[in-house]
């Protein structure tokens, strides 16, 4: 039998406001982010076989962020999850795989905003990150080229673990619609990334359906 999922640990994020910039655009905005859940840690290995009954990635251990998830996966992982605990989906998904709307009135579990990542990542830290790096994260200064045990390295204020290193994290968001179409965003640095790429503002992007070796997501749900 299958445990229930519905205890999974997650941080109530209180609401706020966050200031979002595009260095390639120089351009930035502020959002409002309401109140929401984001879970301590990535997803696992041992979460994500429990749910979709298969690896995916370098399979370390048990307790690694799960990478080699594309963004579809990533969303098709929310919604099996919220089924399963008894919680409503958040995302319609168009048979062919092209078109996913979010219901940001469910209760399931969901990928989170770009803003709300951002927003829980500096947990009220003003600097580009919120502690000093080797306390904080795996990155490739210290990490010996792999993705490391959630949980290990230094909490920010709000308790949240490996925001920034170990894995970068896909986001909701599009990138730029207009120049990288269906590209959405990631977020937080990896185990890979040199120390200049692990930071709260730090932004990069991908094709939905790409598979990458230190990219791995976070769950979030609205309250």
């Amino acid at each position: 039998m299958r445990h229930s999922h519905a205890e999974y640990p997650m941080v109530k994020i209180p609401r706020g406001h966050i200031q979002l910039r595009d260095d390639r655009k120089k351009t930035t905005w502020t959002v409002k982010v309401n109140s929401f859940l984001l879970a301590a840690v990535p997803v696992t290995h041992e979460l994500y076989f429990s749910i979709m009954q298969e690896t995916a990635g370098a399979n370390d251990s048990p307790q690694t962020p799960v990478v080699e998830v594309s963004w579809n996966d990533a969303v098709l992982f929310c919604n099996l999850l919220s089924q399963l605990s008894g919680l409503q989906e958040c995302y319609s998904i168009s048979d062919d795989g092209e078109s996913v709307v979010c219901n940001w009135e469910a209760d399931g579990y969901r990928l989170p905003t770009e803003a709300e990542w951002q927003y829980a990542c500096k947990a009220g830290a003003a600097g580009y990150r919120y502690g000093e790096l080797d306390k904080i994260a795996w990155y490739r200064g210290n990490s010996g080229g792999m993705a490391r045990e959630v949980g290990s390295k230094a909490p920010n204020a709000w308790g949240l673990y490996d925001m920034i290193g170990n894995v970068w994290e896909w986001c909701w968001d599009l990138y730029d619609e207009n120049v990288y179409g269906s590209y959405r965003i990631f977020r937080g640095g990896s185990w890979a990334e040199e120390a200049r790429g692990c930071g709260a503002t730090c932004r990069r992007r991908s094709h939905p359906t790409f598979r990458i070796d230190d990219l791995g997501f976070r769950l979030a749900r609205s309250v």
